[in-house]
């Protein structure tokens, strides 16, 4: 074996121990993750409610650990959706359609990309729903449309407020215009809900992209986005090469568009529950004088048409 030989088998070698090293399994199983200094530990983020404590970095987390904190911990019930039949179109790239399916809900534990929950806050019941980045990059099909619907629903049924975590890269091509239909269903949903003077609040997290952006995420009657979470339709790359001028550096971030005017407030997470629970205080009573003052108005009609009569 000469020299050159020796070195080549030692680079395989050094190049199969860091690919072993660098396996997305290992990384999720690990007790590490990182942040803006480095390595931090999967424990103390936790503690902090996932945000970093250098850099205020608000990390994705998946619907149950939302819902723990903000409706405290296992205080709120899941509900069962819907599940239509998978992959209607027999959808096939480099790997089956049911095969995703079936990783994304072994990985998540979850049925669909969604989670359709009620619990309280400040003494207010709420339908929630939210998304897990980890199911498909929280991509909207007919499962998840079906998710949304049963929520709305919910809402509506029970008259109580309804509250969206919007995340996710917009609909899933792999059910084509099944799952652009989506966006057109949950328009419709919102709209019966605020018919019933229900309110609708969004709180905006990252990343909210596409076809989400273009339809239930900017419905909302108060939008609330985390910090530095991003909020996109198109690409930042697709938008310059389209404008050929630079952007800002902190264009598509929740700062950013706040200041255009597309979100209401940025609030932080340790903060959420206690604002959204002020917000639907102040949001409840209004809607309650106006019921009031719409009832009234029917009733002086009927007197008025006894009077005719």
């Amino acid at each position: 074996m000469n020299w050159i030989t020796k070195i080549i088998k030692a680079g395989e070698k050094i190049k199969t121990a860091i690919h072993k090293r660098a396996s997305k399994e290992d990384i999720a199983n690990s007790d590490w993750t990182s942040c803006c200094k480095g390595p931090i530990l999967k424990k103390d983020l936790e503690e902090n409610l996932w945000v970093c404590p250098d850099c205020n970095k608000h990390h994705r987390i998946k619907p149950r650990q939302r819902f723990d904190i903000l409706f405290g911990k296992n205080n709120y019930e899941i509900f069962k959706t819907p599940v239509p039949k998978d992959d209607p179109l027999k959808w096939t790239d480099s790997k089956p359609y049911k095969d995703r399916l079936k990783s994304a809900r072994k990985k998540t534990g979850m049925d669909c990309g969604m989670m359709v929950v009620s619990g309280s806050i400040n003494n207010i019941k709420i339908t929630a729903v939210a998304s897990d980045f980890d199911f498909l990059g929280a991509s909207m099909a007919a499962a998840e449309g079906e998710a949304f619907l049963y929520g709305i629903q919910h809402a509506i049924e029970n008259k109580t407020p309804f509250l969206c975590i919007s995340a996710g890269g917009g609909m899933r091509m792999m059910e084509s215009l099944i799952s652009l239909s989506q966006m057109t269903r949950t328009t419709l949903a919102i709209n019966e809900l605020k018919n019933h003077n229900l309110p609708y609040l969004v709180c905006i997290t990252d990343p909210t992209a596409g076809g989400i952006t273009a339809s239930y995420a900017m419905l909302g009657d108060i939008h609330i986005a985390e910090p530095g979470a991003l909020i996109a339709f198109a690409g930042a790359r697709v938008i310059q090469g389209t404008v050929k001028e630079e952007l800002p550096e902190d264009f598509q971030k929740s700062e950013y568009v706040e200041k255009t005017g597309f979100v209401d407030i940025i609030i932080e997470r340790k903060n959420l529950a206690e604002k959204i629970g002020t917000l639907l205080s102040i949001l409840l009573k209004k809607n309650s004088a106006i019921s009031t003052e719409e009832n009234e108005i029917t009733e002086n009609s009927q007197s008025l048409s006894q009077v005719a009569s």
